[in-house]
């Protein structure tokens, strides 16, 4: 039983996916993202924002969803990206076998808020819990991965909190 609430992609008014493609398996690395935009709280100040973020992935990118399978607001609340077990558009080159999860916010000036640290957390346990995420996964930064400054100087400080178990 998954105790989390995920805010569903309906309940946030999602556009339909162009097109579904399965991870083949639980995803052996989880990569750490910020959205570089502005922070949100809550479904009413978030909705835009995600809507934004799929428009720009789905129309600009030429994704075929919004990149990231969660993402996370200020207060904690998780919303569904493209879910468990779909790939994502998110790390060039990595997308195969991983999941991405997003903070909202620009975290090379802000700091994630505890409530992000501890649903992101909550939400990699569930994972492992359901099957989804193997129980060994590594977990990334996207710079890691990327030439980018993503997930921001100060969210990419703040790994370790979500590396350990407590």
């Amino acid at each position: 039983m998954d105790l989390l609430n995920i805010v569903s992609r309906q309940q946030w008014g999602a556009a339909a996916p162009k097109q579904k493609e399965s991870l083949e398996g639980p995803a052996q690395r989880v990569v750490i993202h910020h959205t570089a935009l502005q922070s949100c709280k809550g479904l009413a100040e978030c909705t835009d924002e995600l809507l934004a973020i799929q428009k720009l992935h789905m129309k600009e990118r030429h994704f075929d969803d919004i990149g990231y399978n969660f993402l996370v607001g200020g207060d904690g609340s998780l919303f569904e990206g493209r879910g468990w077990g779909v790939m994502g558009a998110h790390t060039k080159g990595h997308n195969g076998d991983s999941l991405g999860i997003a903070f909202m916010g620009n975290f090379n000036n802000d700091t994630p808020s505890k409530e992000a640290i501890l649903s992101v957390k909550q939400l990699l346990m569930s994972g492992v819990l359901q099957g989804f995420i193997r129980p060994e996964f590594a977990l990334y930064g996207h710079r890691d991965l990327g030439a980018t400054q993503c997930p921001g100087e100060n969210l990419y400080a703040a790994l370790s909190q979500l590396r350990s178990s407590t």
